[in-house]
């Protein structure tokens, strides 16, 4: 028998070894060994280079994701903030008149409004609840927000408005029937009418403590 790594040479006509054959086929198979760990650090490689490109795509998803919400957050807050130093396109007086409605129906110290006129969606921020009494002597009690929908000529689905009809009771719609109508009609539980000159000029409200 041969030494480890040597080829084994025999006479018989059938199976017949040469020293030409490569002695890696006999032996201790070190070769092999070697082959074997050359594709275990091959594959160990690759796994490590996948799991590092894939936790590379991961950051860089999560810091696009950082920087989306916050690019949300600053616009929001400097949305909120030109808001609330009350520097909308226009006054509110100016819009309630574009949309044919009295320019004094809100109080003369609100604090800012927003109008999406896509939605028709108004909303307007009060320091606190509070009440206007007109020249009618009619009275307007505000909260601190107010909702409705600003559509030509009336103010719908109102949210954060009462008058006072003998006890208070919460305006749901406010009217005006046309551009020459001296009239202004209150939905309040019942539709009542109004002197729409009384609404024509912005009044300061008397602060109460609760809506």
């Amino acid at each position: 028998m041969g030494s480890c790594g040597q080829a084994v040479s025999g006479d018989g006509d059938s199976g017949k070894r040469t020293g030409a054959e490569p002695s890696s086929w006999f032996g201790c198979g070190g070769a092999m060994e070697k082959a074997l760990t050359k594709v275990s650090s091959l594959k160990v490689g690759l796994e490590k280079s996948w799991i590092s490109k894939r936790a590379k795509e991961e950051i860089s998803h999560l810091s696009q994701d950082i920087t989306y919400v916050s690019s949300t957050v600053e616009e929001k807050a400097k949305w909120i903030f030109n808001k609330l130093k009350g520097k909308p396109l226009k006054t509110l007086p100016e819009l309630l008149r574009e949309y044919n409605l009295p320019p004094g129906l809100f109080p003369q110290n609100i604090t800012c409004y927003e109008f999406d006129q896509t939605k028709a969606k108004l909303i307007v921020y009060l320091p606190s609840p509070c009440e206007v009494c007109f020249k009618d002597s009619s009275v307007v009690r505000y909260a601190t927000r107010v909702k409705a929908i600003l559509m030509r000529g009336k103010l719908t689905n109102i949210e954060g408005m009462k008058t006072k009809v003998l006890v208070w009771v919460k305006v749901t719609s406010v009217t005006v029937e046309g551009y020459k109508s001296d009239k202004v009609w209150f939905m309040a539980g019942v539709k009542k009418s109004r002197s729409k000159d009384a609404y024509d000029i912005q009044r300061d409200a008397v602060r109460v403590e609760e809506f």
